[in-house]
């Protein structure tokens, strides 16, 4: 294929920026034609493999994206030959190679055509065949061109170890009959409400560590946001998959200044409220008023919006003190009515606690079975910070000394000590 070398670009940088941009695309449009994800990921994988074999020497394509796609249909043509089966799929394949370079979808003449194939690989790659663990690592590995190792590194396991969950994930849809095609009526509200699940446990994931010795893991957190706003503009008359972009760009609005210097956690109150992404926060603005709009013409809004609704107020908010805690108590009402659970229940002890006093925010608390968290720290290091508030301080010392021993977050293990020896100290005097 014709290409007019960029001497001004970084090669090996220009094929990692396209990759990472392109990948879901390269790969739904394989997967449309070849109709197996396995081999649509493999033919992908050998396109950015050649590429950066080849930029160096030859310089970065003026299209690098169909560069990738006529070189991942190459390989393609190729495997099926050597296979000598399923002829009619050579055909296809070969009738599309045999195209001028303006055919090849490229993003710029067939954005929605593509698009299109994107939404289905989000739905495919959510398949509910899998579990929720495999669905994040092959959405994350298909659609957010993450690489087996980043993919690792981020859910804390070995690189070998997420390989086979991928590839077990890859082969668990071909023995399912999983195939590239958009699910419709109630499967397709099911599956939606899968897709969200997965960017939602992504992010959660990059926002506070799960465990290890890093707070937060932006990359995670960036790669989610990023999955939420696609799945906006490919869904965007979806009131959740809007509440979904505005809730993870409010929240993510905050990476920069959740953690100084020496990357120890700063908590909401104490944060600079200078360093929030104040692009980040307008983006999330924006969704919410789109799905307002939507919800106006009489669709029903759930549990993302109503989150990214108490985010706003942060969000709004120039300064901590300035925080309208009575109207967030209130949305943490209306969500725990919608949404039932432990989790819930302990932010709107929060709420209540900051907006009416620790006594109703420990109230509130005291109805919530610890058990049914397991052994996460969120229940006594909740019930700590309002015992500080209440002025109990030694009782606060042993619920934060309590949450320290349950939690795998180093940097959050740091914080709990901290505030338990804090409240010892004050509790003493």
């Amino acid at each position: 294929m014709p290409a007019r070398s960029r001497t001004d670009d970084d090669p090996t940088e220009a094929v990692h920026a396209a990759w990472r941009a392109d990948s879901a695309r390269l790969v739904g449009a394989l997967t449309r034609m070849t109709r197996d994800v396995e081999l649509a990921a493999d033919l992908a994988q050998d396109a950015l493999v050649a590429a950066l074999e080849q930029w160096p020497t030859t310089g970065v394509p003026e299209n690098p994206t169909a560069w990738l796609m006529t070189t991942a249909k190459r390989r393609g043509i190729d495997h099926f030959r050597r296979a000598d089966t399923l002829r009619h799929k050579l055909t296809e394949l070969e009738r599309a190679q045999g195209r001028e370079e303006a055919d090849v979808p490229d993003l710029e003449s067939q954005v929605d055509h593509i698009d299109d194939d994107v939404l289905r690989l989000v739905f495919l790659t959510c398949h509910p065949s899998l579990t929720a663990e495999s669905r994040a690592a092959l959405t994350l590995r298909l659609v957010g061109g993450l690489t087996t190792a980043e993919i690792a590194r981020g859910f804390l396991t070995s690189e070998s170890t997420m390989g086979q969950r991928i590839s077990r994930a890859k082969r668990t849809l071909a023995e399912t009959g999983a195939e590239l095609e958009l699910p419709t009526g109630d499967e397709r509200t099911r599956r939606l409400d899968d897709v969200m699940a997965v960017v939602y446990l992504i992010f959660n994931e990059g926002y506070t560590a799960t465990a290890g010795p890093d707070w937060m893991r932006p990359d995670l957190v960036a790669e989610a946001t990023r999955l939420a706003r696609m799945l906006a503009t490919l869904a965007p008359d979806e009131p959740e998959v809007l509440g979904l972009q505005a809730l993870l760009e409010l929240q993510g609005s905050r990476t920069a200044a959740r953690s100084d210097e020496h990357g120890a956690p700063v908590l909401l109150e104490q944060q600079d409220r200078s360093r929030w992404d104040q692009l980040m926060i307008h983006r999330g603005t924006a969704a919410l008023r789109r799905a307002e709009a939507v919800a106006a013409r009489g669709v029903p809004v759930g549990t993302y919006f109503l989150q990214a609704s108490i985010a706003e107020q942060h969000a709004i908010a120039t300064r901590a003190e300035d925080t309208d805690w009575p109207r967030i108590a209130t949305l943490y009402d209306v969500l725990a009515g919608a949404a039932p659970g432990p989790v819930v229940e302990v932010n709107r002890a929060v709420a209540h606690g900051r907006a009416f006093g620790a006594d109703a925010g420990v109230a509130v608390l005291d109805v919530v079975d610890p058990a049914a968290l397991g052994a996460s720290p969120l229940v006594p290091s909740v019930r700590g910070d309002l015992l500080e508030r209440a002025g109990r301080h030694a009782q606060a010392a042993d619920a934060f000394a309590e949450a320290a021993t349950r939690t795998r977050n180093e940097g959050e293990r740091a914080v709990l000590l901290r505030r338990a020896e804090d409240n010892r100290g004050r509790g003493a005097r």
